[in-house]
């Protein structure tokens, strides 16, 4: 039996499949008393653990996917587009959250995807504080408003009131991103297996403890992986080739189709390999002799030299 759901922010569309039967469908809140409620319409409808198959879409599946885990379901997490892309191969023209849970669904009965399981707990609470840094970085433009207001309050058009309320906000910014940054080393430090895995990370050249730890956040188990090409794929750093006959000859370019956090901060070491890491320069000029562009060279060094 498989089981498709349609996840948003406030509710789960699900879809249940059984062979001759008509799909079985039910609306559930997307919270702790909803995911409980379709535990228990599992229970009612199906005499043994079915298949469930969600969207990727952040936290809001996460949840719902962890619940039917450990009610001993069968749980796969899937990539939007490659349910979207099966939409499309079977002309699919009704878009609602019933139509859409059915295909999901659908999705799962005809191309078994990966099962799918939660991480450990340590990895867990290492990316909640690894994307709590990452937010609270991103809040650092601030100081770029403070020397645009600072500049109109030379001109006369801003208070100083307005700009102490400003620089008081920026140094409680700062304040917390420290805290965080302290966190994130108190935990990998206070645990074994990820102090070892981010020493390992850090002896590489142009890794340091911030990339260290989202790398640990982001992969989770690196044990999950069989080998360099797939976590690259995970990434989204293997090239996408566009030829086509003899009239098509487009340039490789990045996929892109992965972990846009793990690209990002892959960026700044790729650019320290290719500079300093006489292995890595080698491979890069020989991959620039070839016409390759400099972003798809940069993605094949982070793939371990991957032609």
């Amino acid at each position: 039996m498989f089981l498709g759901i349609d996840v948003s922010k406030s509710t789960l569309d699900a879809a249940l499949l059984k062979a001759g039967a008509k799909p079985r469908h039910k609306v559930f809140s997307n919270d702790a008393a909803g995911h409980g409620a379709l535990i228990a319409w599992l229970c009612q409808h199906a005499s043994r653990p079915v298949h469930a198959c969600l969207e990727a879409t952040g936290t809001w599946a996460q949840q719902a996917a962890l619940a039917l885990h450990q009610a001993g379901h069968i749980v796969s997490l899937v990539n939007p587009a490659r349910t979207h892309a099966f939409g499309k191969s079977q002309l699919k023209r009704t878009k609602t959250d019933k139509a859409d849970a059915i295909l999901i669904a659908e999705f799962c009965r005809m191309h078994n995807p990966p099962v799918w399981a939660p991480q450990s707990l340590q990895v867990q609470q290492l990316q909640g504080l690894v994307r709590r840094l990452e937010h609270l970085e991103h809040l650092e433009h601030l100081e770029e408003m403070q020397k645009m207001e600072e500049n109109r309050l030379a001109a006369g058009g801003l208070s100083p009131q307005v700009e102490e309320s400003l620089q008081e906000h920026i140094a409680y910014l700062a304040q917390q991103i420290e805290k965080t940054r302290r966190q994130i080393k108190d935990h990998i430090d206070g645990t074994p297996d990820l102090k070892e895995q981010a020493d390992l990370l850090e002896s590489i050249p142009g890794i340091g403890a911030t990339t260290a730890a989202l790398l640990l956040a982001e992969l989770g188990d690196i044990s999950h992986f069989s080998n360099a090409r797939q976590v690259a794929a995970f990434a989204g750093l293997v090239p996408r080739i566009r030829e086509s006959g003899t009239s098509v000859r487009g340039r490789s370019r990045l996929s892109k189709v992965g972990s846009s956090r793990l690209r990002k901060s892959l960026y700044f070491p790729a650019i320290t390999a290719l500079r300093f890491n006489p292995l890595i320069k080698a491979f890069g000029l020989r991959l620039s002799v070839q016409g390759k562009s400099k972003m798809l060279i940069k993605a094949r060094c982070l793939s371990l030299g991957r032609p």
